[in-house]
C-alpha cells in the first residue's frame, strides 16, 4: 500500500510506552501525522521529539482518557481524524475472584472500557467527517478467553471486545470501520512488571522460558497493516500470538 497522505491524522492513546509508542512510530512512518497522548508528559513529548527529528510529523498531548471533559477538550482541537489507535489500558494483580482488590476491577474498567469508550465517542464525528475513518480497538486474547488469575482483566478485555463489536454493527454503512486487534503474549517492558506492582521477580516467571515472546514492533506493525488496507477492507478481528502460545493457559516454555 502507498503510505497515507501526510494531512491524514492517526491519535494513539497510551502512546507513552509499550505498543502504543511502536505504533506511533510505524504509523508515522507510513505517513501519517500522529497524535501522540497519555499521562506521562515527558514521555510522549520525548517520542514526539524523535519522530520529528526523523522528518515525521508528531504532535504529543498528555491526556487521562478516564477524564471525560478532558477528552472532549482534547477532540474539539480537530475538525477531522483518519485513525483513532484505543491502545490506553493495562492489567492490574492475578488474584483469584474471591480475594481479588475491587479496586483493581474498577481501575481496570474504567481504563480499558470507559476510556475506550470516551474516546470513540468524542472523535467519532471527526473519523466520520475525515469520510473514511479507522478505529482501532485494542484488546486482548483475555477478551476472548478466560484463565484463573485473570478475572478483573478478562471481564475488561471482554467488554472492550463487545464494544468494539458492537459499535461496528451501529455504524454499518458510515464511512468509518471498526478494526479489533487482540495480541497474546507480549513482551514490554511494563505491562507484567505494572500487573505485579513492580515486583521484578514475577514479572519475569511471565516470560520465563519462553523462547521468542510478541514485541511490541509484531503488534505494531500488525496494526499498521491492518489500517492501511484498502478503504473497502475491514480486519473486524485479528487474534495474535506468539508460536509457543497455542491459548490463553497453554504455553511452550523451555525450562
Amino acid at each position: 500500500m502507498a503510505p497515507a497522505p501526510a494531512s491524514r491524522i492517526a491519535v494513539v492513546t497510551g502512546a507513552s510506552s509499550g505498543i502504543g509508542a511502536a505504533t506511533a512510530r510505524q504509523l508515522a512512518e507510513a505517513g501519517y501525522r500522529v497524535v501522540l497522548t497519555a499521562r506521562r508528559k515527558d514521555r510522549i513529548e520525548a517520542l514526539a521529539e524523535e519522530l520529528t527529528r526523523a522528518g515525521h510529523s508528531a504532535t504529543a498531548y498528555p491526556l487521562d482518557v478516564t477524564d471525560r471533559t478532558a477528552v472532549d477538550e482534547f477532540a474539539s482541537a480537530f475538525t477531522s481524524i483518519a485513525v483513532l489507535v484505543n491502545n490506553a489500558g493495562g492489567a492490574l494483580g492475578a488474584d483469584p475472584v474471591a480475594t481479588a482488590d475491587p479496586e483493581h476491577w474498577r481501575t481496570m474498567y474504567e481504563t480499558n472500557v470507559i476510556g475506550t469508550l470516551h474516546v470513540t465517542q468524542a472523535l467519532l464525528p471527526k473519523l466520520e467527517a475525515s469520510g473514511d475513518g479507522t478505529i482501532v480497538v485494542l484488546s486482548s486474547t483475555a477478551g476472548h478467553g478466560t484463565y484463573e488469575g485473570g478475572g478483573g482483566y478478562v471481564a475488561a478485555k471482554h467488554g472492550e471486545h463487545v464494544l468494539a463489536e458492537t459499535l461496528r454493527l451501529e455504524i454499518v454503512g458510515r464511512p468509518v470501520r471498526v478494526i479489533e486487534v487482540a495480541p497474546g503474549m507480549v513482551r514490554t517492558d511494563e505491562f507484567a512488571l505494572t500487573r505485579f506492582g513492580g515486583d521484578t521477580a514475577k514479572a519475569s516467571k511471565v516470560y520465563e522460558g519462553v523462547a521468542e515472546p510478541l514485541t511490541a514492533d509484531d503488534v505494531a506493525e500488525t496494526i499498521t497493516w491492518a489500517v492501511t488496507r484498502p478503504s473497502h477492507v475491514n480486519v473486524d478481528l485479528l487474534v495474535l500470538r506468539p508460536r509457543a502460545q497455542a491459548s490463553n493457559t497453554k504455553v511452550h516454555r523451555e525450562l
